[in-house]
């Protein structure tokens, strides 16, 4: 991909902007022993709504935009996140996408978590030799950034051992000084607000899983209700992930032909799979907590339009289950 722009470029001033007005954001802002910048926005510190709009930007690389406002589409919960990008790959599956699995050590103590953010685009392994993405993603995006500094976002309700941050940063090719950590639990406000803000990566995502060449995705813009936080970490997931999945519209503008714009279209709903029809946390249950278990295509918006910018027509499929989501939020 030539001439694509830095996510840690475009992010960094927002990170900057958080650190800057963590008093405002209600953020906490630490050091970790080995000098990396830790910013709380819901394990200590109580953080918020429009710090999880702007975590939600930084996880996009700042390549994509993100607003709050009241819409008629869930009459119910009408507060609802916007998201748009003109660059949806990169910002999406380059930066916001969690694929970068996170571990140290073992049994009750042991830390894992999934790091999405512009950080991803920059770490590497070596592997027989050579220097490798740790991401076999990013060989198919032909995408790589470098900068001296970067960020990554972890959905956890515990702070990371120094371990994990010492290997982000060897990865990444920075001073750990040069690494800032963003936690938001998926309870906290800033929390559930940037997991409903991957609205449109989900789409994305989908897409990707049915083949459709990423390459002929010129544009895209999403919303879902923001959910009622919950303090139990299954509930509020569950009303995340619902969120999404009955909430959820995504429009997508892509190259090609009708043919293929059609198909995506018809098999993008996240009705199209067979574990639709319940709030989450009752299928998750039922699949003894294991998140492998779970069909992978129930992870897509409610409703789809995928417009074919060459032909000008555009293709609808699936719809907002309010009654799902009234069953999900309302519990």
């Amino acid at each position: 991909m030539p001439n694509t722009p830095s996510v840690n470029a475009y992010a960094l001033p927002i990170v900057k902007y958080l650190i800057t007005r963590a008093d405002m954001l209600r953020l906490g802002i630490e050091r970790f022993a080995n000098g990396s910048t830790l910013i709380d926005a819901g394990i200590g510190a109580r953080g918020g709504l429009e710090a999880g709009r702007l975590i939600t930007e930084i996880c996009m690389g700042g390549l994509g935009r993100v607003t709050l406002s009241h819409a008629s589409a869930t009459p119910n919960w009408p507060l609802t996140v916007h998201v748009h990008s003109t660059n949806p790959v990169i910002a999406c599956l380059g930066s916001q996408y969690a694929g970068w699995s996170l571990s140290h050590g073992q049994g009750k103590g042991a830390f894992f978590a999934l790091g999405s953010g512009p950080a991803r685009a920059m770490a590497t392994k070596i592997k027989e030799g050579r220097e490798e993405p740790v991401e076999e993603l990013y060989k198919e995006l032909g995408y790589r950034d470098r900068a001296e500094e970067t960020t990554i976002v972890m959905e956890v309700d515990k702070l990371p051992p120094v371990e994990v941050i010492d290997k982000i940063a060897a990865a990444c090719r920075v001073e750990p000084q040069n690494l800032t950590v963003i936690l938001t639990p998926t309870s906290s406000l800033a929390g559930g607000m940037q997991v409903v803000g991957r609205v449109l990566e989900v789409a994305l995502h989908k897409a990707h899983a049915l083949h459709f060449p990423l390459e002929n995705i010129v544009d895209g813009a999403a919303s879902a209700p923001v959910p009622p936080p919950h303090p139990n970490f299954i509930k509020a997931m569950g009303r995340t992930n619902d969120a999404i999945l009955f909430g959820g519209q995504a429009h997508l503008f892509v190259r090609g032909d009708d043919t293929a714009a059609e198909a995506l279209a018809n098999e993008l709903p996240s009705s199209v799979s067979r574990d639709y029809g319940k709030p989450f946390a009752e299928v998750f249950k039922e699949y003894n907590y294991d998140f492998f278990k779970v069909d992978p295509m129930l992870f897509s918006p409610a409703s789809v339009i995928v417009t074919a910018i060459e032909t000008g027509r555009s293709f609808h499929a699936g719809r907002i289950d309010e009654e799902l989501l009234e069953r999900s939020f309302g519990d």
